[in-house]
């Protein structure tokens, strides 16, 4: 069987990014410049409206006092080890003998050989992402009175963040290793995806801020589960079952990391409304980044943002998903009934309620634009530099 996408004749549409557009915005976004086309550094200069420690240090109490709660609330939603699924239960078994082993790859080659390009610039793109895990630690590691500041704390803030590293590495290790199974892709060029990004870093906003932080993670937990759940649709369809699997598997992870980022930001809305509601307000402004806006594979600076179209075009990850996401965020945290806000916390929740309606309005135009404009094609070095019609 082999996958039919319905094609979009435009990079031109909002990006599939964790972004929203430009003109929603109170203020100028920052630029990311792309990385330079560097063998030994990419080092890239500082943006402009960085900040660092923004929380005010009477707020690392709050975190302090909630420690309890987290203990009790919070690292339940982690699993025994285990009980939890391994890599190795999704891929061919090295144990058995040579013959068999090849021929285990070789079903797993048949099984994706009818997959198109375009299947493997997105599950790719989200390997990647993935992969970049040292990233993503250290951030959360550098928030204000959350971080593992000896490496092997007990706070339960630390504690998590260290047992949610270890579930989240599983993912990355069995998406590369079917990748590199398949065929289809060029692992070297993967690989130094890889490189560059952990090397380059992110830049979410988050101001070593855990309010910022943690509404970013609840956020961005819930799009890597809407992305990792299409692309399970798509491989299923594509007649890959085992595939279809995988991704499901990761995708039931990512949603229920997502529960604990998102129970804690409910907690901060308890506890500080007002503060919470301008955090969730903040985050909305600057745009949610994916994780990986800053990838690069050495010979694309616009890497990040054709991947991005190739995965709104594909249906794995859209403006509508990231509206979808932001309407599910406000349903749950129940912001439109948030009471005791500031004239400024008030303001905030106006802006950040009012906002997905105007998202899906400015997608509506831009499909409109991406319609009349003429297809082109962008070669991807992660699939042998095959183009794929953006």
């Amino acid at each position: 069987m082999h996958i039919q996408f319905q094609t979009c004749h435009s990079i031109k549409t909002l990006p599939l990014t964790w972004n929203i557009p430009e003109s929603i915005n109170h203020r100028p976004h920052r630029h990311l410049l792309p990385p330079p086309k560097s063998t030994v550094t990419t080092t890239l200069p500082p943006l402009k409206t960085s900040k660092t420690h923004s929380m005010p240090p009477e707020k690392l109490e709050i975190f302090k006092s909630l420690e309890n709660w987290a203990s009790e609330s919070v690292l339940p939603l982690l699993k025994p080890v285990e009980q939890c699924w391994q890599p190795q239960s999704f891929l061919p078994d090295p144990s058995l003998p040579f013959d068999e082993f090849t021929d285990q790859v070789k079903v797993l080659r048949d099984r994706t050989k009818d997959l198109p390009d375009e299947y493997f610039v997105v599950l790719v793109g989200d390997m990647v992402t993935e992969d970049a895990l040292p990233t993503y630690q250290s951030m959360i590691n550098g928030l204000d009175g959350v971080g593992d500041e000896i490496g092997a704390s007990p706070s339960p803030w630390a504690v998590w963040t260290r047992a949610w590293t270890a579930e989240e590495n599983r993912h990355g290790d069995l998406l590369r290793t079917y990748l590199y199974l398949s065929g289809r892709v060029d692992m070297e060029m993967i690989e130094k995806t890889v490189q560059y990004l952990i090397g380059a870093g992110m830049d979410p906003g988050t101001e070593n801020n855990p309010y910022l932080g943690f509404v970013y993670t609840s956020f961005q937990e819930r799009a890597t589960f809407v992305s990792h759940g299409n692309t399970a649709r798509l491989a299923k369809e594509g007649g890959d079952p085992v595939l279809a699997r995988i991704c499901g598997t990761i995708a039931a992870d990512e949603k229920r990391h997502e529960n604990a980022y998102s129970k804690i930001v409910e907690k901060l809305l308890e506890v500080d409304p007002t503060g919470a509601m301008l955090a969730i307000g903040d985050m909305m402004e600057k745009k949610i980044t994916m994780p990986a806006h800053l990838m690069y594979d050495g010979q694309d600076p616009k890497l990040f943002e054709h991947f991005a179209a190739v995965a709104q075009r594909t249906g794995v990850y859209t403006a509508n998903d990231y509206a979808d996401i932001l309407e599910f965020l406000i349903e749950r945290w129940r912001l439109e009934k948030l009471e005791g806000l500031t004239g400024e916390g008030k303001r905030a929740q106006d802006f950040v309620c009012g906002l997905a309606p105007r998202i899906r309005r400015l997608q509506e135009r831009a499909d409109a634009r991406a319609r009349k404009m003429k297809p082109h094609g962008v070669k991807f070095s992660w699939i042998f530099n095959n183009e794929v019609v953006l």
